[in-house]
C-alpha cells in the first residue's frame, strides 16, 4: 500500500495473479466436488435399479407361485365337492347322506385350515423375499453414512 497524502483514503493494491491462483483453485475443487457428488449419486441410482429389478422379478416369481397355489386350491376343492357329489347319488339311506355330509364337512374345515395355513406360510415368504433388496439397499447406505 502506498500513502499518498494525510487525509486520503488508501486501498490495497490487487495483485491478478494471486486472486486468479485462488479461482482457479477454486473452480479445481468445485469440479472435483460435484465429480464426486455425481459419482456417488450414480451409485445410488444403480443400487436402486438393481434393488427394484430384484424386487421385481421376485414379485413376478411369488405371484406366479402364489397362483398356481390358488389354482391348485380351486381344483382340490372341485374334485372333493365332485367326488362327495358322487358319494350323495350313490347314497342308499338319508343315515347314509347326513354321514357322508358330516365327513366331508369335517374333511372341508380341515382342509381348510391347512390350505389357509399354507397360504399364511407361502405369503410370509412371499413379503419376506420381497422386502429383502429394500433392506439390502438400506442397510448398505446406512453403513455408507456411518462411514462417511
Amino acid at each position: 500500500m502506498t500513502k499518498v497524502a494525510a487525509n486520503t483514503v488508501e486501498f490495497p493494491t490487487l495483485d491478478a495473479e494471486k486472486a486468479s491462483e485462488q479461482i482457479r483453485a477454486f473452480a479445481e475443487k468445485s469440479v472435483e466436488t460435484s465429480k464426486d457428488a455425481y459419482a456417488k449419486m450414480k451409485l445410488g441410482a444403480e443400487n436402486a435399479q438393481k434393488m427394484f429389478e430384484s424386487t421385481f422379478n421376485t414379485a413376478k416369481a411369488t405371484g406366479s407361485e402364489l397362483s398356481l397355489k390358488s389354482i391348485g386350491v380351486a381344483r382340490a376343492n372341485a374334485e372333493a365337492g365332485f367326488s362327495h357329489f358322487e358319494a350323495l347319488v350313490g347314497a342308499k339311506s338319508l343315515s347314509e347322506v347326513l354321514e357322508l355330509q358330516t365327513a366331508f364337512m369335517r374333511k372341508s374345515f380341515e382342509t381348510a385350515i391347512e390350505q389357509a395355513k399354507d397360504f399364511q406360510t407361502s405369503s410370509a415368504r412371499a413379503a419376506e423375499d420381497l422386502s429383502k433388496p429394500f433392506k439390502d439397499v438400506m442397510s448398505k447406505a446406512a453403513q455408507e453414512l456411518k462411514v462417511a
